[in-house]
């Protein structure tokens, strides 16, 4: 049962792209972000209730609560970019800039938190690089000749911050239990979403957003907090080393989708590409 929850962890997060990408072909990205994060704090205290550790909430300290809010700051920024890319450019061309963050991660890992390097580590990273720059080659990418460079610039800041959360993160859940962290962070992650939204008057947008895309925005959020409920499942009666692994294959889903949905195909560095990002996210997460 539980190797259905983690493939089911990896389908709804591969979709959650897009399904977000149909929901923002209107709607201005920040509202959508806005909107969608309801849907997914809902589901984070949800998880908090089913693992019954809202009592922890009293016990967390000023540096623990601290880092929550930073990394909280951090994921809210990473998703804004992350969906303002998915709005201006390819699936398929987004997704692999934003997987690298793995990589930066990493690094990260290695300067602040004296995380050790070792060789299988490097030729992950060696891996996911090449195969990102395969992904998002210039001659291949009609979009980014039609839009400027602006999807890439959001692309890359959605994985500087995506590693930034991950680095606060772990400082901030130390002593937490992670759902209760996860919860809190995406309270912080809701109250700046509709800060900037309120902040660049994009409030009145809000009442002019169709029908129709904002069902594919609250289903993006539903399958966010789907993906969390199963990764959950799964990691209680599964082993994390298998687990992990499948959760991460979801980029797989997400080109699949894109292309069934979108029409945006790979060719052939893009397709040496996405081996080379697979490969090493595998290699890293059996390690």
């Amino acid at each position: 049962m539980w190797l259905l929850y983690a493939v089911g962890s990896s389908f709804f997060a591969g979709i959650t792209s897009i399904l977000a990408k149909c929901g923002i072909k209107k709607t201005d990205s920040d509202v959508a972000t806005a909107i969608r994060t309801i849907v997914v704090l809902l589901f984070s205290w949800l998880m908090v209730l089913i693992t019954g550790t809202g009592g922890q909430t009293t016990q967390i300290s000023g540096k623990t609560f601290l880092f929550l809010v930073l990394s909280g700051l951090a994921t809210g920024a990473s998703w804004l970019c992350y969906f303002h890319a998915l709005q201006k450019g390819d699936i398929n061309k987004v997704v692999p800039i934003d997987k690298s963050s793995t990589v930066l991660t990493i690094l990260l890992a290695l300067i602040f938190l004296h995380e050790g390097i070792t060789v299988p580590k490097i030729i992950s990273v060696v891996l996911i690089g090449a195969g990102t720059l395969l992904m998002i080659d210039k001659k291949q990418d009609s979009k980014a000749q039609a839009t400027g460079k602006e999807w890439m610039i959001y692309a890359v800041l959605s994985a500087v911050f995506a590693s930034l959360t991950a680095i606060l993160g772990k400082v901030g859940i130390e002593g937490v239990d992670s759902n209760l962290g996860t919860a809190i962070r995406t309270t912080v992650v809701l109250v700046m979403a509709w800060l900037m939204v309120m902040v660049k008057g994009k409030w009145q947008q809000i009442k002019t957003v169709e029908k129709k895309e904002f069902a594919f925005v609250m289903l993006s959020g539903l399958a966010t907090g789907a993906s969390w409920l199963c990764y959950y499942r799964a990691l209680q009666t599964g082993q994390a080393s298998v687990v992990v692994p499948i959760d991460k294959l979801s980029i797989l889903v997400t080109i699949a989708f894109s292309w069934i949905v979108f029409r945006e195909k790979l060719f052939g560095k893009a397709v040496l590409g996405l081996i080379g990002i697979v490969a090493g996210t595998l290699w890293l997460a059996l390690l």
